[in-house]
């Protein structure tokens, strides 16, 4: 039923891709942290036109399937701007956009979940509004949202695979252009699921391993 002898030799070029998943995942992570932030606090906020675009934002990258963003960046921008976008910018760009509009949503929720007294004694206090977000009341949303945000990230390796439309060379791409080569499919496939799955598991155990350190420091 297996037959892995033609494909063990292609093992350490489908491994390349690795060093491709996790570019375009630890981008997307950044862009999608800092973008989630400033929506969150955009969501909470007083000022209603940017209230509306967050939700706005939120809604239209949270309806739509993220394949057609990230085909809409990579086919789509050259078509309306004439500029060229090479596979991994454009699919850090948009697992990027759509990353920010889920943790947007887990943020705010871990916001709100914080004592409003702690905001009331701030203001009260006379602490600036940045200031306050900073050094209160975000540290500590984060270590209820973590375990949350820790899926996300998990969820975004795993997701990173459908690059291979654009023609990324990552993990999955690879095992692929191995299995035409070789004319056998699953035992590639079978080894890139292998990979995404240890993957998933060193995250999973850095995320808890976080998640105890700063239940500790409390």
């Amino acid at each position: 039923m297996f037959n892995f002898d033609a494909v063990v030799p292609s093992i350490p070029y489908i491994l390349e891709g690795i060093g491709v998943t996790l570019q375009i995942v630890v981008g997307a992570t950044i862009i999608g942290l800092v973008l989630g932030i400033l929506l969150a606090l955009c969501k909470i906020g007083t000022i209603a036109p940017l209230r509306w675009f967050a939700s706005f934002y939120t809604s239209i990258f949270r309806g739509t399937p993220l394949v057609l963003q990230l085909m809409l960046i990579y086919y789509a921008v050259p078509q309306v701007l004439g500029i060229q976008v090479d596979p991994i910018p454009a699919a850090i760009l948009a697992f990027g956009l759509n990353s920010g509009a889920y943790i947007s949503e887990i943020i705010r929720a871990g916001i709100s979940a914080v004592d409003k007294g702690q905001m009331e004694a701030a203001k009260a206090l006379g602490i600036p509004y940045g200031k306050m977000m900073k050094d209160i009341i975000l540290p500590q949303a984060m270590k209820n949202i973590l375990p949350s945000l820790m899926n996300e990230f998990i969820t975004l390796n795993k997701e990173s695979a459908i690059v291979t439309v654009i023609g990324a060379m990552d993990i999955m791409r690879r095992a692929y252009v191995v299995g035409g080569s070789t004319f056998t499919y699953l035992e590639p496939l079978l080894i890139a699921g292998l990979i995404y799955y240890v993957m998933t598991l060193v995250l999973s155990f850095f995320g808890k391993t976080l998640e105890k350190r700063m239940k500790r420091s409390d």
